[in-house]
């Protein structure tokens, strides 16, 4: 499946009508498990009152650097994509709302290596799309401060969709090797955890997965959408709900805490 196309239709629609911006962050959130997790382990290690430097690699639509710009008041936030489109129109909403502490940047995260030092980076599904991820590994290392902590969420090796998107260029990552690379970088791993198991996989299938085959069939089912998720949404909250909240013994994605050596 291109993802890639779905995602610029959306970016599309937030360019065009600014206000729901806002809305399209707080629908990444309600139905993205991985955004649960990600913002767990972040809340976990920075609190709000204390300065953060944050190194937003492969930023996307920008909404942990909007997250990051909202909720710590001591933050500054340096976004890169290789997509220019998403992350410039996010850099035109922060110069609106006065977040002057916000930069961006177009690069390769393969050759580029920032200026500045990080206290946080976070790699959000993007090193299964990077041939070359040890080297990437190796560049935010070098910008990485002492106790500083590098996120990383990626499908894992037991998530047979991804073998089906086209912009991959692996199938995801084992315990094994993931944890063997970023030890090869010079990192320690702060910890591992599987996301997507047997109730978050439920959770995805019903919020994310079902609703896109109906619009691949006809895009009338948009008009169905409220009321689908009106019916599907909080059982599948509630699975999301037990998949963060419990140790998955294997999962479709997985969630990297690690930090400087």
């Amino acid at each position: 499946m291109q993802y890639d196309k779905i995602k610029d239709k959306f970016a599309g629609l937030i360019d065009k009508f600014p206000f729901i911006r806002k809305l399209f962050y707080l629908l990444l959130d309600m139905l993205l498990l991985r955004q649960w997790y990600v913002k767990k382990e972040i809340k976990k290690f920075f609190p709000k009152d204390k300065p953060i430097r944050f190194y937003d690699a492969g930023a996307g639509f920008g909404q942990y650097s909007y997250f990051i710009l909202k909720h710590f008041k001591k933050a500054k936030v340096h976004a890169v994509d290789l997509k220019t489109d998403y992350m410039n129109s996010f850099a035109r909403y922060a110069a609106k709302h006065g977040w002057t502490d916000f930069t961006a940047q177009q690069a390769d995260l393969t050759a580029y290596v920032p200026k500045d030092k990080f206290s946080l980076i976070l790699a959000i599904d993007i090193l299964e799309h990077i041939e070359n991820d040890e080297q990437v590994l190796r560049n935010f290392h070098q910008v990485l401060t002492e106790g500083g902590k590098l996120i990383i969420s990626s499908p894992s090796t037991f998530d047979g969709s991804a073998e089906f998107t086209e912009e991959h260029v692996r199938l995801g990552y084992s315990k094994n090797e993931i944890i063997s690379k970023l030890e090869k970088a010079g990192f320690r791993i702060k910890s591992f955890k599987y996301s997507y198991g047997k109730w978050g996989h439920i959770a995805w299938l019903l919020t994310m997965k079902c609703p896109m085959r109906l619009l691949e069939i006809s895009k009338l089912f948009f008009l169905l959408l409220p009321f689908y998720y009106l019916l599907f949404y909080p059982i599948s909250a509630l699975f999301m709900l037990c998949d963060l909240n419990m140790k998955n013994k294997t999962g479709t994605g997985v969630i990297v805490v690690a930090e400087t050596t």
